[in-house]
């Protein structure tokens, strides 16, 4: 199968030996971040520092003038990817024979919504989320498209695979993140992912729902599980707590605006890529999941996109239902290799084999960049004898 790594422009540049270190772990591609959110990361074998502060979420590369006079933009990123970050890292991972595909994170963005807090997630308690877009206000769906075309289409690039394509919810690791005191299920998530914001409020009205009545529904619904009820979890969970009839009307909103802004996102990207150029989605087979994996229809998305990236830290059950739905699609099974992390690679050569058995054709490591040095050398020998 072939295999990617996952890699941050800090990672590559200034440091001389990255590049062919990448590549000689065995896999074919990088796929290197050209729109990421903040992060504080590990650099352990860089010679110039050892930690990097993506301070806000920024694109990693010059903008064009698509953005000009626009609320809404990408922000640049500060001295942790100064420039093109992206097209030099690029140029390097293609000079050590790497094929170079763009990581691109969309509706996860904290500066956003810091400064434009009317574009977040608004839960039903009134709560903002920042680092959620609402993925149904018109602006920032235009906003997400464009961004996706050009985060995407980096020169250089022969792919792309978008991250957060879908519904931001609760699940953020924030800065000292405290909110895992209670903990919830499926069921819990996503009453606490629905949104109130008045685009949501009046989509809900549009299906016979009254957004007041839902949101002390949810807050209803809610209390037990604050109180330590258990969270019976999945979908008959969410039946449970909200009622099915309302369940449901909640879930055919955001299904249909998740759906729809993906067909428009990989629509815009192939439109102004060149022939060849292959699309991919971090996605789960659930479709009322939400963060960086956003639920979709297995068969719907591999109608609209070449591919998926399925998160497979957990076991390969969620590559089957991408492997039925679409023989000549990309599954690529997505294994953490960090092990201070919670990444196994010690078994990255029979996770593999399980991934293979249940449909996956490529897969993916996250992260050559932050794995120790013992990381990569499992990494390493599971893939010389894949």
């Amino acid at each position: 199968m072939k295999a990617s790594t996952f890699v941050y422009p800090w990672d590559v540049n200034g440091d001389p030996e990255a590049a062919a270190r990448i590549a000689g772990l065995g896999v074919q591609q990088a796929t290197l971040a050209s729109a990421y959110h903040s992060t504080r990361a590990l650099t352990p074998r860089h010679p110039r520092h050892r930690i990097v502060t993506a301070e806000h979420a920024a694109v990693l590369y010059p903008t064009d003038s698509r953005w000009d006079g626009r609320a809404l933009r990408p922000y640049a990123a500060g001295d942790w990817a100064p420039g093109d970050a992206f097209g030099e890292a690029a140029e390097a991972l293609a000079a050590a024979g790497l094929d170079v595909h763009t990581w691109v994170v969309l509706a996860h963005n904290s500066r956003l919504g810091a400064e434009h807090p009317d574009t977040s997630v608004v839960n039903a308690y009134g709560d903002r989320y920042p680092w959620a877009p609402c993925i149904a206000q018109p602006a920032t769906r235009a906003y997400l498209v464009d961004l996706a075309v050009e985060a995407a289409l980096r020169p250089g690039a022969a792919g792309t695979e978008l991250e957060s394509l879908g519904w931001y919810g609760l699940q953020h690791l924030h800065a000292h993140d405290k909110t895992g005191g209670v903990p919830l299920g499926d069921a819990g998530m996503y009453l606490m992912a629905l949104c109130f914001c008045g685009t949501c409020r009046a989509g809900y009205g549009d299906q016979g729902l009254d957004a007041d009545a839902l949101a002390a529904a949810v807050r209803a619904a809610l209390e037990p599980l604050w109180q330590g009820a258990p969270d019976d979890g999945g979908w008959a969970g969410v039946e449970k707590l909200l009622g099915a009839g309302t369940a449901a009307a909640t879930r055919a909103w955001r299904d249909e605006i998740a759906r729809t802004l993906q067909e428009t996102a990989v629509r815009a990207v192939r439109a102004a890529a060149p022939e060849g150029f292959r699309i991919l989605l971090h996605a789960d087979p659930v479709t009322y999941h939400v963060g960086a994996n956003p639920g979709v229809d297995p068969e719907h998305i591999l109608s609209v996109a070449d591919g998926v990236v399925v998160p497979c830290a957990g076991g390969p059950e969620l590559l089957t239902p991408f492997a039925r739905a679409c023989a000549d699609a990309v599954v690529a099974a997505n294994f953490p290799v960090v092990s201070a992390m919670g990444g196994s690679p010690g078994t990255l050569t029979a996770d593999m084999a399980r991934a293979k058995e249940s449909g996956a054709s490529e897969i993916r490591l996250y992260h050559a960049g932050l794995a120790s040095d013992g990381d990569l050398e499992a990494v390493r020998s599971a893939l010389s004898g894949r």
